[in-house]
């Protein structure tokens, strides 16, 4: 009776450590009640030819660990404080020649017509792929594609939705 207690004590144990080690970036729940730091971690799986990733093989789950890339209105350029993020993709994705071929997808938010926010996430996404190459992983390693407007983060029509939804995500081909 005593090890049956034990071995639920230990269950219970890993899945809060598996529930605390989700957010890995220490990003507070802002006011909008979204923790940033979960918000679009690469859990997109539609390719820009239609078809759909399974979802179910070890590696796509594992590319869930890559973190979303955050971008300033209309810009395409990396901020700042995405450095440590793209730096810890990079090594993620070095460390792991299973996953296979990354895909980095290019989103935006809802302003901007269709033609141009298709155009701005393909930049936001080869901004990502050139740095995490400038990083050391093999451009052979990496697909861009956008999906601008198309596959927001979080729905609503105001900042507080818009700022997540500008953003590069991970998803393996």
């Amino acid at each position: 009776m005593e090890s049956r207690f034990f071995a639920i004590g230990i269950a219970i144990a890993a899945m809060a450590l598996g529930a605390v080690g989700c957010a890995t970036d220490g990003t507070d729940i802002d006011d909008s009640g979204i923790d940033e730091g979960t918000v679009g971690r690469g859990t997109g799986t539609e390719f820009d030819d239609g078809s759909m990733g399974s979802g179910s093989d070890a590696p796509s789950q594992m590319i869930g660990a890559l973190q979303t890339v955050y971008f300033e209105y209309d810009k395409s350029t990396i901020r700042s404080d995405s450095a440590e993020t793209l730096r810890t993709n990079a090594a993620l994705i070095k460390n792991n020649e299973g996953w296979g071929e990354i895909v980095v997808q290019g989103n935006t938010d809802e302003r901007g017509s269709e033609e141009y926010n298709l155009a701005l996430g393909e930049r936001r996404a080869n901004a990502v792929k050139r740095y995490l190459v400038d990083l050391g992983v093999p451009s052979h390693r990496l697909r861009t594609v956008s999906f601008g407007e198309a596959t927001p983060a979080v729905p609503g029509h105001d900042e507080s939705a818009w700022r997540y939804n500008r953003r590069s995500d991970f998803a393996s081909n």
